[in-house]
Order: structure tokens, then sequence, then C-alpha cells
């Protein structure tokens, strides 16, 4: 199996990626906001997505990320993992990757995630986050409305955006390698 960066040839699998996080919602029975094929697309041609192959080339799973409040938050979104492949560690190398693009493109950027996920959760711990209360994350309300198709999205507007099924989590360590390989980086522009 191999995890790479996705690209517009990519964007072949967008219906099929939005296929699983539906049946993976129906499987789990917790909310997971649908996706747009249209949305995936633009992830995978914008250099903004993971996505995983099996031995035979055939899609293994995918994660991509978005930016808010002027790049001052980035969201580490839609891991999904073939059904058959679950527990293979595809999940974990996607995980990986997709921080690594995340603190390589947006290394000034805090990193989170919302999931109802305990594997998610632990996955994110390894990296690094903290869970920490919804006021920590994003305050962006487009980053909310993409809630409005998650079953549980009544939880989260009772509460007025404060708590609901989901834990967040955040990545807030913008000294960490990849920020000094970006600062270096600067340094080297400046002289040139």
């Amino acid at each position: 199996m191999y995890v790479r960066i996705a690209n517009a040839e990519d964007a072949k699998y967008a219906e099929v990626l939005c296929e699983w996080y539906e049946e993976s919602a129906r499987m789990r029975k917790t909310g997971i906001a649908k996706r747009n094929p249209v949305y995936l697309e633009r992830k995978m041609r914008n250099g903004n997505a993971v996505i995983a192959f099996d031995d035979d080339d055939q899609i293994a799973g995918f994660s991509y990320i978005e930016t808010y409040e002027e790049e001052k938050f980035v969201v580490n979104s839609g891991l999904i993992v073939r059904l058959d492949l679950r527990s293979s560690g595809i999940g974990k190398e996607i995980k990986k990757a997709v921080f690594q693009l995340s603190r390589t493109k947006f290394p000034k950027s805090k990193i989170f995630s919302i999931t109802t996920s305990l594997a998610v959760m632990r996955m994110n711990t390894k990296l690094g986050y903290k869970p920490v209360t919804f006021s920590e994350l994003t305050q962006s309300d487009e980053f909310w409305n993409g809630c409005k198709s998650c079953k549980n999205y009544h939880i989260l507007m009772d509460n007025d955006r404060e708590r609901c099924i989901c834990t967040g989590l955040v990545y807030d360590n913008l000294d960490d390698e990849f920020a000094q390989q970006a600062k270096q980086n600067d340094g080297k522009k400046e002289n040139e």
C-alpha cells in the first residue's frame, strides 16, 4: 500500500469516496457530515488531499485539509479507509501524511480535527494533538456550516456550538520541525 498527495487525475474517485462516507455513517450509526464530490475534486486538484492505494492500485483511503480564519487554522478532515482495509494500518499512514501536508503547507497554522472515532482520537494523540473545548477551534461559520448534514447538528446548535458528540483536538506546536524548516526556507529566500 502507498499514500501520496492527491492530484487532478484522482478526481475520478470523488463519487466513490462520497459513497464510502455515507456507508461509514450508516454502519457506525454516528454523525458524519456528507461530502460533495465537487468539493473533494477541488481538494485533489489543489493538492490539499492525500490518497492511498492498495498493492493492486485500487483506492484504499483518503483525507483532506481546509484552512479557516486566514490560515490561522487548518482542519484535517474526511479520513476514510476502504472497509476491507480497516485495521490494516493504512488509516495511520493517511493520518500521518495529511498531518505532514498540513504542517508543510501551513506551518503557521494550528491543526484541528473533530471526530467521534476513538481510532482517530488515538492517531491524533500520537501525532501531538490535545483534546480541547470547541471554543479553541475555529469560529468560522463556514466550518461549522459543514456540520449541517450530520445527524447530530441539532445537538451542536442546541449547545451554541460549544459542544456536541464529537471531540475537538488541536495540534498547536508552531515551533516544531516543520515550522523550523519553513523559517530556514524563508531565510534562504531573503538572502537570495
